[in-house]
């Protein structure tokens, strides 16, 4: 039997309000670290609904203490993303076009090691880091927190360059195009969404690196913002207003890119279904 147009309203409408609730649940906790931001001199359980008398103190306080942090991240979350699609494009475009044999083998040793955890890479990495002198230092967080994104970014482009037509780059070739051009003029355009969601999560995985932050670094010269956080929690346990100020802080760079590359990101992320 087929559904009345009145039924199928009805239950768009239930379908809409359940998914509203969902939302206000997950984004309960965002609201209420934004609204014990703007009051100043409050604690968590003190701050109510709506800020009783809403400033900017406390993001004055972050801002004056975490201000330098903030920068660290964005220059390494930047350069780690930067290293991770100069290293992952030529790689996924490999495993995509060229045929080669082991392929399968390799994405899927690719995705196992996503599941190594973070520590025990973080330890490693102390012991070579400390031979080329590359611990405390900015060059040697963007290549730990590169390391982050690069499989996913691999996996990701290699999905989606499967799908481009091993035609338009031979059609390239005849014309005069060599391997490099070919890439460069021809695949990677092609593939900008898929580039620009697998560029965000591996800037995301740098920004919420903690682990590599802490182990990495042994003092305050090289200092990202997760790493911050941890230490200004320590010095200002009571002062949860400007706490909760840094975390905002924190949060804006990222969830800025996420709404402004929404789009780019679901094309990216359902190109590579088409063919695998």
């Amino acid at each position: 039997m087929d559904r009345t147009p009145g039924r199928t309203r009805a239950g768009g409408a239930w379908n809409t309000v359940a998914a509203l609730l969902i939302l206000a649940v997950l984004l309960f906790p965002v609201y209420w670290m934004a609204v014990t931001a703007l009051q100043p001199g409050s604690s968590v359980a003190d701050a109510g609904l709506l800020p009783s008398s809403p400033g900017l103190d406390n993001f004055e306080t972050a801002l004056g203490s975490q201000g330098r942090p903030l920068l660290t991240s964005l220059v390494v979350a930047s350069g780690a993303a930067a290293v991770c699609l100069v290293l992952a494009a030529p790689a996924a475009y490999a495993l995509a076009q060229f045929g080669l044999r082991g392929g399968r083998t390799v994405v899927f040793g690719t995705l196992i090691t996503q599941m190594v955890p973070g520590i025990v890479v973080a330890n490693a990495l102390y012991s070579a880091y400390a031979q080329l002198g590359l611990v405390n230092s900015l060059l040697g967080l963007v290549l730990a927190d590169a390391s982050l994104g690069l499989p996913f970014a691999i996996v990701l482009l290699r999905a989606f360059m499967v799908s481009i037509p091993s035609q338009v780059v031979e059609a390239a070739l005849v014309d005069g195009a060599g391997r490099l051009t070919a890439f460069v003029r021809i695949v990677l355009p092609m593939s900008r969404n898929a580039l620009i969601t697998a560029g965000l999560f591996a800037f995301l995985f740098a920004w919420a690196d903690f682990v590599f932050a802490l182990t990495l670094n042994t003092t305050d010269d090289v200092r990202p913002v997760t790493l911050g956080i941890y230490q200004f929690i320590g010095a200002h346990v009571s002062d949860w207003g400007a706490v909760m100020a840094t975390a905002v802080l924190s949060a804006l760079p990222a969830a800025a890119l996420l709404v402004v590359a929404q789009k780019y990101i679901t094309a990216g992320i359902t190109g590579g279904s088409v063919k695998q």
